[in-house]
């Protein structure tokens, strides 16, 4: 992706490269209502955990096809026969742990499907549908962690998922849209306080 002649200001993280520059313009902070979606994320997440995002974008897609297109029903089945398949995936990160979770988080995520009727219902609850818009003027003043992550990573261990601390949460809670952290200079930060003023819109740009 061309940016220099667009003249758009952009959150500074995303310029070192056209896969930072596609996600921050598409995809972070948009909210989002999908469960799969919301699976990938905790997924992809957790697997970051020590390492880049870009090196995870650039995994996404062998991360797609190892974990079924995302379908916790299927993930939530894996045994040792599929973790020791993984461990043998050179397209994935290949720690035990973060494998382990993600097989584990399956399991508590369809729970909480069948308690809360999805995923996205339970947590968009904790901001009663709301998006969060803050207004940092710049990424030193992002925080890496919030006490809705504190109370989200909290409940969610409560209920057997593990990789899943306040760090990682807030992170999770920025990608889907909970919390719009575009800085106020980012053209993405008033499209996304326009168009998603609560929760329930679906069409953000």
């Amino acid at each position: 992706m061309d940016i220099s002649q667009d003249k758009k200001t952009r959150c500074p993280w995303c310029l070192a490269t056209p896969e930072y520059i596609e996600y921050h313009d598409t995809e972070w902070g948009v909210p989002t209502h999908d469960d799969a979606r919301h699976f990938e994320f905790l997924i992809l997440e957790a697997a970051q955990a020590g390492l880049s995002w870009l090196t995870i974008l650039r995994k996404r897609q062998a991360y797609k096809i190892a974990f079924a297109d995302f379908d916790a029903n299927i993930v939530a089945t894996y045994g040792e026969k599929e973790i020791n398949k993984l461990l043998l995936n050179e397209g994935i990160i290949r720690n035990r742990m973060k494998i382990t979770a993600a097989i584990n988080n399956a399991q508590h995520f369809l729970q909480i499907q069948k308690d809360w009727g999805s995923f996205d219902s339970y947590l968009w609850s904790f901001t009663e549908n709301k998006v969060i818009h803050n207004n940092w003027e710049n990424m030193q003043q992002v925080p890496a962690r919030s006490e809705l992550s504190d109370k989200v990573s909290a409940d969610l261990k409560k209920r057997g998922f593990s990789f899943i601390g306040t760090t990682i949460m807030y992170a999770h809670l920025q990608a889907v849209g909970v919390i719009n952290d575009h800085i106020v200079s980012c053209f993405r930060h008033e499209n996304l306080q326009r168009f998603t003023q609560n929760a329930n819109v679906m069409d953000a740009p």
